[in-house]
């Protein structure tokens, strides 16, 4: 039993020495189809790329509506205070973005109470300023989220096969999972059947000459 109990105490020294889990920042696209009379989340995603590096940040949204030329100021928000700056979205308006630091990730905000005349182009801007030791660097981001006001929501094909591929993938992850149990339980098991032939053969091996070597001789009279 030696080479499994070699493996488990391998696999426990791994499981001490890795270090812990950090939540990841993934870039997800905004959705762009709003309901009227109900909220809607306006997605706003700038993942740092050095993690390690102290920064800070804050985020400005820009709005323009179906039928204008030009953005206006719609939203800010800047260590932790939020402003709204379009009367037409006054009570509106609500953070939904990275909460209890200033190294803003997320800065999602929610529209209350969509009407039709929401529908438009919103765009949000990201700047960053990253704290090196010795100086500082600025960064800025923008993302453009092109939304329509509907009646009532409506599936599209993307959405659907978009679920349907995400179901797939956790059954295939499931069965992926259940078939390294099965190998890595067959591997063990193996490990453990050679050692015991092996700590057998040794015995065996032992036995003959730890006998008595006068035993088997008779003594002259």
């Amino acid at each position: 039993m030696s080479a499994v109990l070699e493996l488990l105490l391998s696999l426990a020294l791994l499981a001490l020495q890795a270090s812990p889990c950090r939540g990841a920042c993934v870039e997800v696209d905004s959705n762009t189809e709003a309901v009227a009379n109900e909220a809607f989340t306006l997605g706003c995603i700038s993942c740092k790329m050095r993690g390690e590096v102290p920064a800070t940040a804050y985020v400005e949204w820009f709005f323009k509506a179906s039928d204008a030329d030009n953005f206006t100021n719609l939203y800010s928000y800047v260590k932790g205070k939020p402003a709204i700056s379009d009367p037409r979205f006054f009570d509106r308006l609500k953070w939904n973005g990275s909460n209890h630091t200033e190294d803003l990730q997320d800065g999602s905000i929610v529209i209350l109470n969509v009407t039709f005349n929401d529908t438009g182009t919103y765009k949000c801007i990201f700047k960053r300023t990253l704290k090196y030791s010795n100086f500082e660097f600025q960064t800025s981001s923008n993302k453009t989220v092109v939304v329509k006001v509907v009646p009532k929501f409506t599936r599209g094909l993307a959405s659907i096969l978009s679920e349907v591929m995400m179901y797939v993938s956790i059954v295939g992850l499931q069965v992926w999972l259940v078939i390294e149990m099965v190998y890595c339980y067959r591997k063990i098991s193996a490990a453990g059947e050679e050692a015991l032939r092996e700590s057998a053969a040794e015995y065996l091996a032992v036995a003959p000459e730890s006998k008595d070597p006068v035993a088997g001789v008779q003594v002259a009279e």
